[in-house]
């Protein structure tokens, strides 16, 4: 372009120039200056037609010079087929590595959700001194949506019920969500059939309605029009389909049924203190969100001076939807693309110093080129166009290579990255791949480039001339050094998250996983319909099934460990209840059976734990963690003190026992939740909670039997009592412990295979450095062993380059290492047990980078050690 402004700007001088001196010949003939003016206009013709000729000349010779450039391009390639091969193929890894993880940042981070103008949902919290975000109370809830003129809409939901499909067909277990009337339309979303839930329908007496998913309608009702209209039986009630969800559709986990929450649990529905929803809201157009949490906050005040019980301390927050479903992840995918982004780094310093090598035996070529006029810039733009047409065919077989290795590494940690099912090869993506194959295309091809484009004629064309081996072969020393540093960045990084997953796979959860089951059942509904009656059936539930021969202990509870799952409560020591039930402090409760603690094999450390004598007509019993009892009664003993818990008008309740804390919340808790627990004897749960309570109960088995040895027998105790009773959520507790370390295992896998993937093209560098400078110095080797050089010696001088280069690379790498490691606050939240500049780690990768280095330089140093020293001399 700077050619083409130049050339115009030339060709206005001259045509001035050109008028001007005809313009004089003119007046010097006796003609005025206007008339001379005219004169010489018309004798050189139109002047903006005779530019514009000339622009179509140029435009015509460039696109001419391209297209030759191009086919010039494919025969080189051509004829160098082991070249083309390898550059394609380490282009591709390359390239393939970044496509793959970008379509995971644009999938989950840049796409908008799938909703319309997404931009404008929110989620609305309630907030107390103790947790910055908590869900809310309905009360509340219908009180905001009174008030609040920020909005267009509002809705809640809660999204852990489950239901028991009995007909039609065979009984089946379905997840799914209560929502106000209101839901889908809050969302932006249309049904695919049917309508949403009325307000009637969503009150205490309203007809049982349901949504169903798209999932469900298909394979109940055969994807037919008429199933809209039809009765589903869901826990023991006939519920009339309403409406369809288009496919795929989901919000913070799947569901296949839908029904109204103002049906639901009165005992959550009708206390403003008991906090168990999301909400969901529109912003109207206009309104930001600093507007919102402002008005939030002043309408929370009023409530709080409206409720004080319930409301007195509570305030609110104000998120956007999107900032929600992601999470923490964001941190974590940008850190994947950086350091995805190092691997294409180091791929294209290798490929650039194949490509100095190869331009090596070109010199001549280009020299002649030279010498028959070719321009230094049409050499340039000859070799850019190589280099160019190697991206793109590196680009698209990295498109191969990021469709083929995505899906399997999202399936190896599943649950690790939100929006998942959003992920994929789309136009974005694609546009991604092309942009980055075109710009390592130039960015790799500018080096070797240049260098040709600058070399001496003279010196090119003399036979055995060196002067440009010798600058070339600084610059591909310099891209090893780089590839070693960014590789060892690498490496350190992929190091750290192996010793923290092997740090949490040595934390003791507080229980013993191994040899352990859960699962849950869907008690028949014909037994549950009185609180009498569902004690009653649960109680002979576990006494089957630890009857059932392998089982040795049975249980239980209302939290699995390690799920995510929670039950926390204020909570007070003593009968004197605390002026605000948002300030008291919080503790993880939890419901459990006699046998829990046998069946987790969880500790007793002092006093006793739950019996069958622990019931409704008992006094109240606690047994509280190590955790609560250090926290609390740090110089007292626990056992005999009352405790008293919020929301569900409990206590006070006397401490009959401690046991070992368990990590609920992770293997790496300490460092999140660092919250006591208490258990309650099942037995003990208030009537008002009993039916709400046990439908969310898990099952806890100890057996040393294999699951699929064990649980036929399990089943055929659960179908004893019923056959329409599923079982479902069925895992070992082995797996939950894993699962629970994806948020760093996917790191740990991609930022590993990374590594891996550089660890190999920086040896693959340093070997080709090597053997070029061994190819480059067989003169220099065959002086050296005439006057006397021993071939150890050589073998010690090119094992001495190879290292030389290595180790300048590993310091310039750990400095790296430790400012990123450090700058960097989404990988240090990551570790776990180790520190970011944990020496050990520095180096053990050191050393492992140093031995490759040294098996790279083996090859060229053996094969400089077998010149024959006469053999140079003479072809000198």
């Amino acid at each position: 372009m700077k050619r083409r402004r130049r050339m115009l700007e030339d060709l206005d001088q001259d045509i001035r120039e050109h008028l001007a001196r005809e313009t004089e010949d003119n007046i010097g003939r006796g003609m005025g200056p206007e008339e001379a003016r005219s004169m010489a206009l018309r004798k050189f013709g139109n002047v903006t037609r005779v530019k514009e000729d000339t622009r179509e000349v140029w435009a015509f010779v460039w696109t001419e010079q391209l297209w030759q450039d191009i086919v010039y391009a494919f025969r080189m390639l051509r004829k160098s087929p082991a070249f083309t091969s390898v550059v394609v193929l380490t282009l591709a890894l390359g390239i393939g590595a970044n496509t793959a993880i970008f379509s995971v940042v644009q999938g989950v981070l840049l796409a908008p959700l799938p909703y319309f103008q997404s931009d404008r949902l929110v989620v609305l919290f309630e907030s107390n001194p103790r947790f910055p975000r908590v869900w809310i109370s309905y009360p509340n809830f219908q009180d905001w949506q009174r008030s609040a003129r920020s909005f267009e809409q509002m809705a809640v939901f809660m999204g852990w019920k489950g239901f028991d499909l009995t007909d039609p067909g065979e009984p089946e277990h379905l997840d799914g969500k209560e929502i106000s009337a209101g839901f889908f339309t809050t969302l932006g979303v249309n049904l695919a059939r049917g309508r949403e839930f009325t307000a009637q329908e969503d009150g205490a007496a309203g007809p049982p309605a349901v949504i169903i998913s798209d999932r469900l309608w298909r394979n109940r009702f055969g994807g037919s029009p008429e199933a809209v209209g039809k009765s589903v039986t869901l826990n023991g009630v006939d519920y009339t389909i309403v409406g369809v969800a288009p496919p795929d559709f989901r919000l913070l986990g799947d569901a296949d049924v839908y029904t109204p929450l103002g049906q639901g649990d009165p005992m959550i529905i009708n206390h403003r203190a008991t906090h168990a929803m999301w909400c969901i809201a529109r912003l109207k157009p206009g309104a930001s969100i600093l507007q919102a949490r402002a008005e939030m906050s002043t309408i929370q005040k009023g409530l709080d001076e409206q409720y004080p019980d319930a409301n007195r301390d509570l305030g609110t927050d104000v998120t956007p939807l999107k900032e929600q479903i992601v999470g923490e992840v964001s941190g974590t995918l940008l850190l994947l693309l950086g350091a995805v982004g190092l691997v294409l780094l180091i791929a294209c310093a290798n490929v650039a110093n194949l490509l100095l090598a190869r331009s090596a035996a070109r010199s001549r070529e280009f020299a002649i080129r030279s010498a028959l006029g070719a321009n230094r810039s049409r050499v340039l733009r000859q070799l850019l166009t190589e280099s160019v047409l190697l991206a793109l065919a590196g680009g698209g077989l990295g498109l191969a290579v990021a469709a083929w290795g995505l899906n399997p590494v999202l399936a190896a940690v599943p649950g690790a990255v939100p929006r998942s099912q959003e992920i994929g090869l789309n136009v974005p993506v694609l546009l991604f791949a092309f942009g980055v194959a075109v710009g390592v295309g130039i960015l790799f091809g500018m080096a070797p480039a240049l260098k040709n484009s600058r070399a001496g004629l003279q010196d090119a064309l003399k036979e055995g001339g060196r002067t440009s081996a010798s600058g070339r072969g600084r610059v591909q020393s310099s891209l090893v050094i780089a590839q070693m540093a960014l590789t060892l960045v690498l490496l350190v990084g992929a190091g750290l998250l192996l010793r923290t997953i092997r740090s949490l796979g040595q934390v003791d959860p507080g229980f013993d996983p191994r040899h352990l089951i859960t699962f849950r059942v869907g008690v028949s509904h014909s037994l549950t319909k009185t609180v009498s009656g569902t004690r009653v059936a649960y109680q002979q539930l576990i006494e089957r099934i630890r009857k059932v021969p392998g089982v040795q202990a049975a249980d239980f509870t209302d939290v699995v460990p390690l799920s995510s799952d929670s039950d926390i409560m204020p909570f007070w020591i003593g009968s004197e209840k605390p002026a605000s039930l948002q300030a008291a402090p919080r503790l993880q409760g939890l419901l459990t059976g006699p046998d829990y603690l046998r069946t987790m094999g969880i500790p007793l450390l002092r006093g006793r734990f739950f019996t069958d004598q622990d019931t409704t007509h008992s006094p109240c019993v606690w047994v509280i963690d190590s955790d609560l009892a250090r926290m609390y009664f740090p110089n007292s003993d626990p056992l005999g003190q009352t405790l008293s818990v919020g929301f569900a008008s409990m206590g006070p309740c006397i401490i009959v026992g401690v046991v070992g804390h368990v990590r609920h919340w992770g293997l790496d808790e300490p460092s999140t939740y660092p919250l006591g627990q208490a258990y309650l004897p099942i037995a003990q749960d208030p009537d008002q909670w009993v039916q709400s309570n046990y439908s969310g109960f898990s099952v806890m088995v100890r057996t040393p039997l294999e699951p699929t040895a064990v649980m036929p027998a399990i089943k055929n105790a659960v179908y004893g009592a019923g056959s329409d009773q599923p079982v479902y959520h069925l895992e070992t507790m082995q797996q939950v412990v894993s699962d629970s370390m994806s948020s760093q295992r996917l790191p740990m896998v991609l930022l590993g295979a990374f590594a891996g993937l550089a660890l190999l093209l920086a040896s693959l560098g340093i070997y080709g450095v090597i053997s070029y400078s061994v190819a480059q110095r067989v003169r220099e080797i065959g002086i050296r062993m005439v006057l006397g050089a021993e071939k150890r010696d050589v073998f010690r001088m090119v094992i001495g380059q190879g290292l030389r280069l290595a180790v300048a690379g590993l310091a310039i790498g750990a400095v790296g290492a430790l400012i990123l490691t450090r700058l960097l606050p989404s990988f240090s939240s990551l570790l776990y047990g180790v520190r970011a500049n944990d020496p050990l780690t520095f180096v053990a990768v050191s050393i492992i980078l140093t031995g490759v280095a040294i098996l790279a330089c083996y090859i060229p140093a053996r094969r400089a050690t077998r010149v024959d020293p006469m053999v140079p001399l003479r072809c000198e």
